[in-house]
């Protein structure tokens, strides 16, 4: 009788306490990876950009003037 006593109280305080204890979360992600796709997509978008951007500009200030009738 005395064991199931104490398993019951212990059993009791796992379960009032089993929603506030934080939780030790094992995945803690991968930066050297995600650092290496920011990297990446930014020397993508630069070296694009030294391709395309004069035509890029060219086509923003002939939409910006034809938006705004001027030529």
């Amino acid at each position: 009788m005395r064991h199931t006593a104490y398993r019951l109280m212990a059993l009791e305080q796992l379960w009032l306490h089993a929603g506030t204890r934080p939780r030790r979360r094992r995945d803690r992600g991968d930066v050297p990876g995600w650092v290496l796709i920011t990297v990446m997509t930014a020397g993508l978008v630069s070296a694009l950009w030294i391709f395309a951007g004069p035509a890029l500009v060219e086509m923003f200030k002939d939409a910006l003037s034809s938006a705004t009738n001027k030529k």
